[in-house]
């Protein structure tokens, strides 16, 4: 048996499908834990979730900042869902749409294998996160999306504010930890995060780092796997993978092998994209 992390697919069908034929994968031996942004923009969102739907017996998925987002679409008036884009409209208007929106809803915002030592979040953790607080919070928004008032949760996530805080409670707390887990790319060591800077390492603001390289942020006893943040690309360090390798914008699709002592990479180019 073979694990394997999955970066960003963002609706491109046909580059996931030469990725699993390149790593073999058989989903009677196999798992795989696609680390979010499943659907947008690529053009093939519906059939990307229809795939990753039809693997849910051998698979993990944690929600991205794009699948919120689509979901939030699917509680919308038709009128309204028929002014999105057509890539995400194509899934609110599809006849399983339900059965695919309601699987969705289902899965974590956090995976954790400890025996396998490895934590899957889509975008990053809080500066004093421990992963046991990770887990605990991230629970909190997967309670709420499963419940029957999970369109208020949906309703109320949007927005850069309040950063985080223990004492936060109801949508505040909700959308606080949803930025972390999905949208956060830089912060500060308290923990204010930067939403509009999505550069590489580099090109942000005095007094903002790197989630994981946050001076005087938490000891991790799990290795953590990621998507999110295209520009900076492949990147392993501090304890962390981050292999969302922009295969949307013309980049690759990368898959790594988690149960293997070595570093296992496997990857291919991404869509093509038109040259402006």
């Amino acid at each position: 048996m073979s694990v394997w992390a999955i970066g960003d697919l963002q609706g491109c069908y046909d580059v996931t499908r030469r990725l699993l034929d390149k790593i073999r994968f058989d989903p009677a031996r196999d798992r795989l834990w696609f680390c979010g942004d499943l659907v947008n923009r690529g053009g093939q969102s519906l059939e990307t979730l229809r795939l990753v739907h039809s693997l849910r017996e051998c698979s993990h998925v944690v929600l991205g900042n794009h699948d919120l987002s689509l979901l939030a679409i699917g509680e919308r008036s038709a009128d309204e869902q028929r002014k999105v884009n057509p890539d995400l409209q194509r899934i609110v208007l599809a006849d399983d749409r339900d059965e695919l929106l309601g699987w969705l809803r289902g899965q974590e915002l956090a995976h954790v294998d400890r025996e396998l030592g490895w934590m899957m979040v889509h975008a990053g953790l809080a500066p004093k996160w421990t992963t046991q607080d990770c887990e605990k919070y991230a629970r909190e928004i997967e309670q709420q999306l499963r419940g029957k008032n999970h369109s208020k949760l949906l309703r109320s996530m949007y927005g850069d504010k309040p950063n985080w805080s223990s004492g936060l409670r109801g949508p505040d707390r909700w959308r606080a930890t949803i930025n972390v887990l999905t949208r956060m790319r830089y912060c500060t060591p308290r923990g204010r995060i930067s939403i509009e800077d999505k550069g590489a390492p580099g090109t942000q603001p005095a007094g903002l780092y790197p989630w994981y390289e946050v001076p005087g942020r938490a000891q991790r006893d799990l290795k953590i796997v990621c998507g999110h943040w295209s520009t900076l690309g492949l990147m392993i360090g501090h304890g962390v993978h981050a292999i969302d390798t922009g295969a949307v914008w013309g980049g690759q699709l990368t898959a790594l092998q988690l149960d293997v002592d070595d570093l296992h990479l496997v990857q291919v180019a991404g869509r093509e994209v038109p040259t402006p």
